[in-house]
């Protein structure tokens, strides 16, 4: 969807509800926009197969129609939210941040850690109350680890995160953005777990 990337975030794409289905239930997303009138398989059919799956990600339906009885079977079937066509894509950015912050346990858009604060309506960062430059890819970095402080996640969570399917992705790029965050945020902040993964503390 136009408009998501610039927002901050990593957009994978699907054709038709078939390939949706398949993408969502071999990658992990932090959350999904699903469209109910899709080809090949319905919106509503794919939704309720991930969640019979177990599958847990945040699910924002999109509607043309808009009627109340689609809105409530799309909600019945493990959506988490919806909107309307013709939609704003900073209605969409918002909501889905939103629905990604309360699946994290989180209600505040304002993430605060170790000094680090972190306003993810705005993309902007403070360290000790001053202003902290980073890079896009900085900064989602910095807010995966911020939503799950205390977690290992692993190097293949964080490419998924950063990346989208199609893009090009160097072997060394995950260390040289953790290197990056440890520079500009502290040394001690982010913890390499031989063999596991990364886990901020």
């Amino acid at each position: 969807m136009a408009g998501l990337s610039p927002a901050g975030f990593t957009v994978d794409r699907a054709a038709n509800g078939s390939d949706g289905y398949v993408m969502g239930s071999d990658e992990t997303y932090a959350a999904v926009v699903l469209d109910l009138g899709l080809p090949e398989m319905q919106g509503l059919d794919v939704l309720s197969r991930w969640r019979a799956e177990g599958r847990k990600m945040p699910v924002l339906i999109l509607t043309a129609r808009g009627t109340w009885s689609e809105k409530v079977d799309g909600l019945n079937a493990g959506a988490d939210d919806y909107i309307t066509k013709p939609f704003h894509v900073p209605e969409v950015v918002a909501r889905l941040k939103a629905l990604i912050r309360r699946s994290s346990g989180l209600a505040s858009a304002v993430l605060v850690h170790r000094g680090i604060t972190l306003d993810t309506s705005a993309n902007r960062v403070l360290l000790n109350g001053e202003p902290l430059e980073m890079t896009a890819r900085e900064l989602k970095m910095l807010n995966y680890f911020l939503h799950r402080i205390g977690r290992v996640i692993s190097q293949a969570e964080l490419t998924e995160h950063l990346y989208a399917l199609e893009d090009s992705r160097e072997s060394n790029t995950i260390e040289v953005y953790i290197s990056r965050l440890r520079r500009k945020l502290g040394p001690d902040l982010i913890t390499t777990i031989r063999g596991l993964g990364y886990r901020m503390d």
